[in-house]
Parts: structure tokens; sequence; C-alpha cells
């Protein structure tokens, strides 16, 4: 298994593992205390697809997917870990703009720039992987 499917892999994980802790904080008694804790269902979502499930999906198709060419068979290895690492970071500066935006805070433009990063690494990975989806 080639290094970066297992970062993307062992990102998700630990997505998906804050994610199941988030859900378990919204459904406490501790959510009637913090503010915080009533508007995270966007994060929770945003740890669920893109940081669990997206991840993953990536992984196992950098991994998986037809070779490109001998010489370079799952493509070009930076724009893979480009695409982990944009989608890494929109995805932290998400988990915090959209709290403090629910709460009324100036986040726009630190979503704004978690959008673009994630869109960044998502066009990474397409550029990456577009070549390898061919015929025979």
């Amino acid at each position: 298994m080639p290094a970066l499917t297992r970062w993307f892999i062992r990102s998700g994980l630990v997505c998906l593992v804050a994610a199941l802790l988030l859900a378990v904080l919204m459904q406490s008694p501790a959510a009637a205390r913090w503010a915080w804790l009533r508007v995270v269902w966007p994060t929770y979502l945003h740890l669920l697809v893109v940081g669990w499930l997206t991840q993953l999906i990536f992984g196992v198709a950098y991994w998986l997917f037809p070779r490109f060419s001998a010489a370079a068979p799952r493509g070009s290895e930076r724009l893979g870990w480009a695409s982990l690492i944009l989608l890494d970071l929109g995805l932290v500066l998400r988990l915090g703009g959209e709290p403090w935006a629910a709460l009324g805070g100036p986040a726009a433009p630190v979503l704004l720039a978690a959008a673009v990063l994630q869109l960044l690494g998502g066009w990474a990975f397409v550029a990456n992987t577009w070549p390898r989806v061919r015929e025979r």
C-alpha cells in the first residue's frame, strides 16, 4: 500500500473518530451549557463527508485505480500529496470557522479560504486520477 494511501486512510479514520465524538457531545447534557455544541452540526457533517468518506475514497482510488504508466504508476505523487494537504488544511479551517460564524464571529474569510483549499484539493485529485480512468 502506498504511503499516500495510508495517510489518506489514517486522516480519514481520525476524522471519523472526531465526528463520532462530536456526535456524542452534541447529544450530551453538556450541549445545553456550551453554546458551541449547539452549532457544530455542519462541522460534524464535514468531518464525516469530507474528512472520513472523501479521504477514504481518495486513498483507495489512489491505490487501486489502473496504472498510469510504468514510470509513474499512480500519476504524480506530488499532486497526490498536494490533494491530501489542501483537503486537510481546508477541513481544519472549516472546523474552526463554521462554529465561529454560527456564533456571530466574522468568519467569512476563513470559510472562503477553507472552501478554496478544499476545492483545490479536489481538483488536484481529479487532475491526478483522470488519466488513469480509461478503456483497456
